[in-house]
């Protein structure tokens, strides 16, 4: 882990830590935005000739609006920094002050921040009027690992605008081709449908052709998602699947016997026969592991198989319960915990669904840890 990326991960666990007891966009400020200003972008917040904190805008009639932070290179604005109290919407629409002075100062850089969310937007469509999308989004919560080198352009160490303004136009249209690439996963169009069945099928394409070609593109897309899921996960976690009980890391079935818990037989490490633990099992599994990787050591993190589901816990301990794979019905869910054992289900229509459950996992495993 580089210099920078400690500083990040630093301030990630702040907002981990912190955002659930912020009620006010000024403890937001204090709490978040100024750790990050100074931390990750390396800019001195007590300094006022560095970040000029309630900036004032007076604009024409619009007198004594301020935006909360300008920092500045060299005497001069150099990026305007409007923050919301965490959780809340970003929308340029509630940003009022930070669009209008963008508009008539030297700036080149606009970020609008609930303290977790960072959104950073530039003027690549029209000079000095900020784009309606950011060309860079950083949630501290859920860190995309290919933003980080794009974040450290921006700070001060390594800042340059001419290499920071034709990063941006790059993220600009990667983004926007990734909107269409997800698009046409969900649902692929007509257009694309035909493009791949020329390749493969030398039939007529009328219209029956096209929808049962539509219907394999989708599972092809959908497997190949999957695929590449699965080849993640199993290059990070070394192709391993953690221990049940204190068996060595190998398939949690033995032979017919898996396994169960304490809570579907009565007794900690009964065997049962008929209950064999699946492959997509494994990979939930495998999933849930991966997510909370940066929160505790994945040797703490066990499976559990049960005849009716498997369930996820920390420390080899059933009252430490993480989550519950139910995964033999027809209809495929979670059952998730909070830190006072709530329950709560999340229906998954892929394996790859698990992740936007992410925060709540992750949140149960930091009860347990800090308890």
């Amino acid at each position: 882990m580089t210099e920078f990326e400690d500083k990040l991960a630093q301030v990630a666990r702040r907002a981990r830590d912190y955002a659930s007891s912020l009620d006010t966009e000024e403890a937001t400020k204090n709490a978040l935005v100024m750790p990050f200003i100074s931390q990750v972008l390396g800019y001195d917040v007590f300094d006022p000739q560095e970040v000029v904190p309630e900036f004032v805008a007076d604009l024409g009639l619009k007198k004594g609006e301020k935006i909360d932070y300008a920092i500045m290179r060299e005497g001069k604005i150099n990026i305007l920094v409007e923050a919301k109290k965490v959780g809340s919407e970003l929308s340029l629409a509630h940003a009022s002050q930070l669009v209008r002075y963008f508009h008539t100062s030297e700036a080149r850089i606009g970020v609008l921040t609930n303290g977790r969310v960072w959104n950073f937007y530039t003027d690549l469509d029209k000079a000095n009027i900020l784009d309606e999308r950011p060309f860079l989004v950083l949630d501290l919560l859920d860190i995309d690992p290919v933003t980080v080198p794009k974040l450290e352009q921006l700070a001060k160490g390594s800042f340059d605008l001419d290499s920071v303004i034709a990063a941006a136009e790059e993220l600009k249209y990667v983004s926007a081709i990734k909107r269409e690439i997800s698009a046409e996963m969900a649902a692929p169009s007509d257009e694309l449908v035909k493009v791949l069945a020329k390749r493969v099928y030398s039939g007529y394409m009328n219209a029956k052709a096209v929808e049962t070609f539509t219907r394999l593109t989708e599972e092809a897309a959908r497997q190949y998602i999957n695929d590449r899921v699965n080849a993640r996960l199993k290059t990070a976690l070394g192709d391993q699947v953690a221990p049940v009980l204190a068996a060595p890391a190998e398939p949690v079935a033995t032979g017919d016997q898996t396994v169960l818990s304490d809570e579907e037989n009565g007794q900690e490490g009964q065997l049962k026969p008929g209950v064999v633990t699946t492959e997509e099992e494994i990979e939930g599994f495998r999933i849930i592991k991966a997510i909370l990787a940066g929160i505790v050591p994945m040797n703490r993190v066990y499976m559990r198989d049960a005849a009716s589901y498997c369930s996820v816990i920390l420390d080899d301990n059933n009252r430490k319960p993480i989550a519950r794979l139910h995964f033999d019905g027809k209809v495929k869910y979670l059952v998730l915990f909070d830190a006072d054992k709530n329950r709560t289900r999340a229906d998954l229509e892929n394996l790859e669904d698990i992740y936007e459950s992410a925060e709540a996992l992750r949140s149960v495993v930091s009860s347990y840890v800090g308890a």
